[in-house]
């Protein structure tokens, strides 16, 4: 036989085989790639949740009073899906059209764009339904330059500077909380900072691909999780109860 065949089969098998549940870390300037079943958790921990969102933001339109409740349940309702849907395409393109390399990474800027306009759309009830002072009000228009300004950066600079990024997430996401803790109503405060800590920690597992097992699930459920705390908030202490609404039909 062969020497150098005999050599390449047995460079063959000592390749370890890729691991089920999580793959290396990624280079500093580059993206991890997932696993199948990193893939398959990324796509199903968001997809799970378009629904429950459409069917969230209908009520929340539903119970709306006056036309800027309207506009606002609209606003906030389409920040939501949004997040979900294009997160949920990104991850099915990327598992299952990654060789597609332009469409990804249309789609994975589009999936790091939507955050910031999430970020907007969630603060939007309370800038827009709360009483708010003269500097403050301000905020409520602010914070969609900021969701713009993040857009710009995302296109410009898309993973060529992510600690710079993951600044301009939290950053975005603290401002406007300077504001809403100055108005005179507090209700649901304490609900909106249980919301933004529950992100800040999903953070922990956003940067830690390569680290811990389905770390970029883990951070979905955490999103899930805080958003979810949040649509409650403002579902209790904006909105009409259930019992209002159910007077109305």
């Amino acid at each position: 036989m062969d020497p150098r065949a005999t050599a390449r089969a047995r460079s063959w098998t000592q390749i370890p085989a890729p691991p089920m549940f999580m793959n290396h870390r990624a280079p500093a300037n580059g993206r991890y790639k997932p696993t199948c079943y990193e893939h398959a958790a990324n796509c199903y921990t968001h997809a799970s949740l378009i629904v429950p969102a459409m069917v969230g933001s209908a009520l929340l339109h539903r119970l709306s009073d006056d036309s800027w409740e309207k506009v606002t349940a609209w606003v906030y309702g389409t920040g939501l899906c949004a997040l979900f849907i294009v997160s949920t395409a990104f991850h099915i393109v990327s598992w299952k059209k990654s060789h597609l390399r332009t469409v990804e990474h249309c789609f994975h800027m589009c999936d790091r764009m939507v955050i910031y306009f999430f970020i907007a759309a969630s603060y939007a009830p309370w800038l827009n339904l709360r009483e708010l002072g003269p500097l403050a009000s301000h905020m409520r228009w602010f914070i969609w330059l900021m969701a713009a300004g993040g857009t710009i950066y995302v296109f410009l600079y898309h993973e060529k500077y992510k600690v710079i990024e993951l600044f301009f997430y939290l950053t975005m996401g603290f401002s406007p909380a300077l504001v809403v803790t100055s108005m005179n109503n507090t209700d649901g405060l304490h609900e909106l900072a249980c919301g933004g800590l529950i992100y800040c920690l999903g953070v922990v597992f956003f940067k830690s691909d390569g680290i811990i097992p389905f770390a970029h699930a883990i951070w979905h459920l955490f999103v899930a999780t805080a958003a979810a705390v949040h649509y409650y908030a403002i579902w209790k202490y904006l909105y009409r109860s259930p019992t209002d609404f159910m007077r109305h039909l």
